[in-house]
Order: C-alpha cells, then sequence, then structure tokens
C-alpha cells in the first residue's frame, strides 16, 4: 500500500513564503516523478511544479521566478518552496507521485490528501 502525504500548508499574507513538503511512502519499487497540483474554488487543478527523478524541472508560467521544487530521492519526498505569494495562489494544494511497486508493474499516479494555502491581501 502506497501513502502520499502532504504537509505545511496555512495562512500567509500577500508576499510572506511557505514551504509545503510531500512524502511518498509504503511499498514502493521505484518513484519517476513528483508534482504539485492545485485547485482553487470553482477552478479546475492545474499543475504548479514538477520534477523527474533525473532532476528535469517543469514550473507554471504563473509561478515562475517566485516557487521551487525540490526532492530527496532517497526518503521519496518533495518540496515546494513557495515565496512572494500573492492571493491569487490560494488554492488546496495537492501532490502527486508517478512511482510502480514493483519492477514489473507499470506507473501509476498516487494523489495526497491535499493541503490548504490562503493568501491574504
Amino acid at each position: 500500500q502506497v501513502q502520499v502525504v502532504e504537509s505545511g500548508g496555512g495562512l500567509v499574507q500577500a508576499g510572506g513564503s511557505l514551504r509545503l513538503s510531500c512524502a511518498a511512502s509504503g511499498s514502493i519499487f521505484s518513484v519517476n516523478t513528483m508534482a504539485w497540483y492545485r485547485q482553487a474554488p470553482g477552478k479546475q487543478r492545474e499543475v504548479v511544479a514538477a520534477m523527474t527523478s533525473d532532476g528535469t524541472t517543469n514550473y507554471a508560467d504563473s509561478v515562475k521566478g517566485r516557487f521551487a521544487i525540490s526532492r530527496d530521492n532517497v526518503k521519496n519526498t518533495v518540496y515546494l518552496q513557495m515565496n512572494s505569494l500573492k492571493p491569487e495562489d490560494t488554492a488546496v494544494y495537492y501532490c502527486a507521485a508517478v512511482l510502480r511497486i514493483t519492477a514489473t508493474r507499470p506507473y501509476s499516479n498516487y494523489w495526497g490528501q491535499g493541503t490548504q494555502v490562503t493568501v491574504s491581501s
């Protein structure tokens, strides 16, 4: 069984910073991409940042220069450092891990339960 658990959300004023953490644990053979998504009320879920196991990163245009993704491959953990936060960054942030549980199983996407980030103006 695999668990993906996020932490670090909260309430912050505009211009402030938050750091989110996400750990994948359980019966894991290997992890490929780990990513952060967010979903604001009334909007579709969107990818914020992603990082492959070899360190390749991608960011949504709206967060480039403000957010930074990093990961610890040994701990199967990914982080999202969010700086210069804006009210429009308010959303539930979800972690996703693309992983496989054995060498012969295909990679599948596993989601965390989400953590609320609220940025006040």
